[in-house]
């Protein structure tokens, strides 16, 4: 038998049956079935994938891809610094002081953390900071660059002044009170995550210094940005080894967010697993089809085994009869779902709250080994939903059909 007689079969049995309409009707099922499965996994990685890297892209602003800390009381040395610079002239390093505070205006408090940085170093490696950096007010001494959060909450004014209690504490009396300093609001920034612009404040490095009273060129750390962060780091380690330190650390942002992104991960493992059990599924409306024509067409089976076709060649033509079904579908899913994320990316048919999500456009991000594994997947369920059927059809014994029949 020949190729050309296994795709006439194929058609033929695709074909509309006026007698038994109820076969065409579980082939369509099974057709649209796995068509829509399919798209709807492909939409739901997009969109898993989408979320993953907006977070990824927030967190990676505000945590910087790599961050160098002092181990030791005795900070980073300027030299340190310098000697970083040197070595690695494609990396932006921007030094920073830390310390907790207690934000306080009228009767209303918030804790959080103050950054001392060199403003010009930092906005050069931290785009949130830069926006509100470069539109910040002059102001006479101690400025303060607060988030959006913090700035609503209190009912902020540029030019403002902000009350600050820092954990450092000085005598007075018989016993010790924390420091407290009034700082000038000078600018705002807008990470889009409220922790963030609740939490974080910057500074420069002078004013958190004669805070702490701690002499210029000692820094808590450094705040590292390097386009390729995960082999950096180990550059970064090595030539730590041959510049003298007392006592130096380097994490990626990776490393400080590990449980978050581990748990979206699997997140988007076990969704993967639950909607490719939608095509595992419509793939049971093929396995129903195909027993149906063979049930519908022993006879023509056992005609076709007595004139001489193999086993072999009658397996093949069920078995490629339900991979058109199911790769057809496929292909009409591939079809639905670029549709699908082409309205959903360019009309607001979904929008986010933006004080949860920290955007308003639902994001769309389809990775190349999702679409693989997607297609392989559903390429493997229906050639096995083709599989058995096709082998019932080849054990048709042709001498009781035609004797019966």
């Amino acid at each position: 038998m020949t190729n050309k007689l296994i795709v006439f079969f194929i058609f033929k049995y695709l074909r509309f049956d006026k007698t038994q309409p109820f076969i065409t009707v579980t082939a369509i099922l099974a057709f649209l079935g796995v068509g829509i499965g399919v798209m709807v996994l492909l939409v739901a990685m997009a969109i898993m994938n989408g979320m993953t890297k907006e977070f990824e892209k927030k967190l990676f602003v505000m945590n910087y891809p790599l961050s160098l800390f002092a181990t030791s009381s005795r900070g980073v040395g300027e030299g340190v610094v310098a000697k970083l610079e040197e070595k690695f002239p494609d990396l932006l390093f921007s030094p920073y002081l830390q310390m907790q505070v207690v934000v306080r205006k009228g009767s209303e408090m918030s804790a959080g953390v103050i950054f001392g940085v060199d403003m010009q170093k930092e906005s050069k490696i931290n785009e949130v900071f830069q926006k509100a950096f470069v539109e910040q007010k002059e102001v006479a001494s101690f400025p303060l660059i607060v988030g959006r959060g913090l700035y609503d909450k209190f009912l902020l004014e540029l030019e403002d002044k902000l009350t600050l209690f820092f954990t450092k504490l000085e005598p007075t009396g018989l016993v010790f009170s924390p420091v407290m300093k009034r700082f000038n609001v000078s600018g705002v920034f807008d990470s889009g995550l409220k922790a963030y612009d609740v939490g974080y404040m910057y500074t420069d490095f002078a004013s958190l210094a004669k805070i702490r009273n701690i002499p210029s060129g000692v820094y808590d750390g450094i705040h590292i940005y390097s386009a390729k962060p995960m082999e950096d780091i180990h550059k970064i380690r090595e030539a730590l080894q041959e510049i003298p330190h007392y006592g130096l650390g380097i994490e990626g942002w990776w490393q400080q967010n590990g449980n978050f992104f581990a748990a979206m991960a699997m997140e988007k493992r076990a969704l993967f697993i639950v909607l490719m059990l939608i095509v595992l599924m419509a793939s049971l409306n093929i396995i129903s089809s195909l027993l149906m024509v063979i049930m519908n067409r022993r006879k023509e089976i056992a005609l076709l085994l007595s004139m001489g076709a193999s086993q072999k060649e009658i397996k093949s033509i069920f078995f490629w009869l339900g991979n058109v079904i199911g790769f057809g579908g496929i292909i009409f899913g591939v079809i639905l779902a670029g549709i699908c994320m082409y309205i959903l990316s360019t009309f607001p048919i979904i929008s986010l709250p933006a004080d949860v999500y920290g955007i308003t456009k639902l994001p769309l991000d389809l990775a190349c080994m999702d679409f693989i594994g997607t297609l392989i997947g559903s390429f493997l369920i229906v050639s096995l939903s083709s599989y058995y059927p096709a082998r019932r059809a080849s054990k048709i014994d042709a001498l009781q059909v035609l004797r019966n029949e």
